[in-house]
């Protein structure tokens, strides 16, 4: 290797590994919050087989009959019909299925497709033949933030239950720092297979295989890239049984191929919307809404309507020097959602000019009388002005934040009854 490609790997590893950089507001505005891209199994198992690693024929399908031209298609079964959606614990909910014949293979699929996981709808499922299962592993890649490089584990304890095992028994996953220089070294994948135990069969096979992975997680600026089940099947080979891929959020400008891969589910509609203007959403499970700006305010908003015996609905940051078209585009974010049953909007100016924030608000009301009642603290910077803008408008102002929060649960209470 020569010297200028040595200093530009590591150009590129101290990238990686350093505190996060934006370089536009609108991602710094999501800092706090910024979800990773999470990809479906049958997407990270693309990914999985371009490096290399062995995984069951298999093939997506988003209604039972193209369930039944799959398995007619994969050859002899049996068969596993999987839901693809973007949460752990499908096996648990009933979401996976082993099917030995093309009539209860489609029949599993009918099931599946609609059914609930954890508030997410089953839209398409993926369906490959099965393994012949021996043992189970786990094998799986993610950033350690406090020694900030990526740590590998691995651990003969794998399946549906390692979280637990993380838990409970740490010491039976095997872990390691590779440098992010040099990336992970033949001997440091062999020591993590005699570290967690790995059958001396197939230790050559599984550590081959660390390799490749972790080379796909860093090609695709992963914040996780795991395999679990990692499957010794009874001749002795190795195969990823499962998938899961996430994205860092900050580098799709790197990765327009799984980029394109975003799915949009409708409950995760508004968050999509507010990433679009350029401020951080996330969807809770309260009733009263949530506008701030700054994250550390919204969270301490959030506190606050608990305190008082609410629950939010949302965490929503329209950032510092909100001008009033993002004021505006978050309360109609805010009021899209039918939980909502009143709107807490909670801003101290510091960048943020109380005044901007009244015209947004009016210019919503001025549009339609909203729904539910909305009740605003404003203070800092002319939060005066913003006031007086706002005398006789159709909401409640307090002077506090807990004050507020107090009023804000009790009229969504009201609007309840």
């Amino acid at each position: 290797m020569t010297v200028y490609s040595w200093l530009v790997r590591l150009s590129s590893a101290r990238r990686r590994c350093a505190a996060p950089r934006r370089s536009d507001r609108a991602a710094g505005r999501r800092a706090i919050l910024a979800e990773p891209l999470k990809l479906h199994e049958f997407q990270a198992k693309q990914v999985l087989a371009r490096a290399g690693i062995p995984i069951p024929l298999g093939r997506v399908a988003s209604t039972a009959g193209e369930v039944d031209a799959a398995v007619r298609a994969l050859g002899s079964g049996p068969w596993v019909v999987k839901a693809q959606v973007h949460v752990g614990g499908r096996g648990k909910a009933g979401g996976i299925k082993l099917a030995k014949t093309p009539e209860e293979a489609q029949a599993h699929a009918e099931s599946i497709l609609g059914m609930d996981i954890k508030g997410l709808r089953v839209e398409k499922v993926y369906v490959e033949r099965a393994a012949t299962i021996a043992k189970e592993l786990y094998l799986g890649i993610t950033l350690d933030r406090d020694r900030r490089r990526p740590v590998v584990m691995l651990s003969t304890v794998g399946g549906m239950d390692i979280e637990e095992v993380a838990v409970t028994a740490p010491d039976r996953i095997a872990r390691g720092w590779p440098s992010p220089l040099l990336g992970l070294l033949p001997f440091e994948a062999r020591a993590l297979c005699f570290d967690a135990g790995v059958p001396e069969r197939q230790r050559d096979a599984v550590g081959e295989i660390a390799q490749k992975l972790y080379r796909s997680y860093e090609s695709t600026d992963a914040t996780l890239l795991e395999i679990n089940p990692l499957f010794i099947q009874e001749d002795g080979s190795v195969m990823a049984g499962d998938a899961k891929l996430d994205v860092d959020d900050n580098a799709l400008y790197r990765q327009p191929e799984l980029a394109s891969w975003r799915e949009v589910a409708p409950d995760d509609a508004m968050e999509e919307k507010a990433r679009e203007q350029g401020f951080s959403y996330v969807h809770l499970e309260g009733d009263v809404g949530i506008i701030g700006n700054g994250a550390g305010l919204v969270m301490g908003t959030l506190d606050a309507v608990r305190n008082a015996g609410g629950r939010a609905a949302n965490f929503l940051d329209v950032g510092g020097g909100a001008k009033e078209e993002v004021v505006r585009a978050a309360l109609e974010i805010v009021l899209a959602n039918p939980r909502v049953r009143s709107v807490f909007i909670n801003i101290f100016g510091g960048i943020t000019r109380g005044d901007e924030v009244a015209k947004g608000i009016l210019s919503v009301l001025d549009q339609a009388k909203p729904r539910v009642p909305l009740v605003i603290r404003l203070a800092g910077t002319e939060a005066e002005a913003g006031r007086q803008l706002l005398e006789g408008a159709p909401l409640v102002s307090r002077a506090t934040m807990d004050e507020a929060a107090a009023e804000a649960v009790r009229l969504a209470r009201e609007s309840r009854a």
